[in-house]
């Protein structure tokens, strides 16, 4: 697989992101569902924003993982959140996992209503190898 960052500025970099991925010869991609803060046995989290946060990461992180995959490799990443102010309170928790696995994504943050029972984060990913 042959990754291609392509940033036509340098703003975003501050923001834990790219502008976009060009992939080319991947031998897998990795299309994960939305990831929250729910447990091993399928209870919802009722914890705060970076609790859910943190929660959120390493749920996605053991799909990656259970996939044969790696976090570096992630290419796309959504974030839904039912508060943009709370999650930006906390944004310092994604960035150093960001920074941590050297992930450069695409990535799009979008405040929603309402998620799944008390969610209050979701992170949907897509991943190559």
């Amino acid at each position: 697989m042959e990754k291609r960052i392509i940033n036509p500025w340098e703003w975003q970099n501050e923001r834990s992101y790219v502008q976009a991925v060009e992939v080319t010869k991947p031998e897998g991609t990795l299309y994960i569902s939305g990831q929250t803060a729910i447990d091993d046995d399928g209870k919802s989290s009722t914890s705060n924003m970076k609790a859910q946060l943190i929660q959120a990461i390493e749920n996605l992180e053991s799909v990656i993982k259970q996939a044969g995959y790696e976090c570096e490799n992630i290419v796309r990443l959504n974030i839904y959140t039912t508060s943009s102010e709370e999650l930006f309170l906390c944004f310092d928790v994604f960035q150093n996992w960001i920074t941590e696995h050297n992930i450069k994504q695409a990535s799009t943050v979008l405040e929603v209503k309402s998620l799944f029972e008390t969610l209050k984060v979701e992170l949907e990913a897509t991943v190559v190898k």
